[in-house]
């Protein structure tokens, strides 16, 4: 699949769409979730074109991939989840769920989320 320059986060990135910033740096933006399914809701967005995960593990210099989950860590820490804990999901790929074709991650927190596993 090819990355759609025209998908919800690219016109985001571009600031032709609104958000609630949350951390920004010169690698990520990260913005509270419009419909949150948990008291904190974050999408952490690369600002690099990458399709999803895959994409991302493959094109993305590894300093780069760095840069982002390091921004993944001070996002949790900005929104104070980093202290209580939180839980980071991607969906890649359509049949997993994935809705909008530029890779992110959601953080999810500020309550228990359970899914112990035994």
């Amino acid at each position: 699949m090819d990355y759609e320059n025209d998908n919800v986060f690219a016109r985001i990135l571009r600031g032709e769409l609104p958000c609630t910033k949350v951390y920004e740096d010169e690698n990520v933006l990260a913005f509270n979730d419009i419909n949150p399914k948990t008291p904190v809701h974050v999408l952490v967005v690369p600002k690099a074109p990458y399709v999803d995960f895959s994409d991302f593990v493959a094109r993305a210099a590894a300093a780069e991939q760095a840069a982002f989950w390091a921004g993944v860590q001070r996002t949790a820490e900005a929104t104070g989840v980093a202290a209580t804990g939180f839980r980071v999901v991607t969906n890649n790929g359509a049949s997993a769920g994935q809705i909008v074709f530029h890779f992110h991650v959601h953080i999810y927190g500020g309550r228990p989320l359970g899914g112990r596993a035994k």
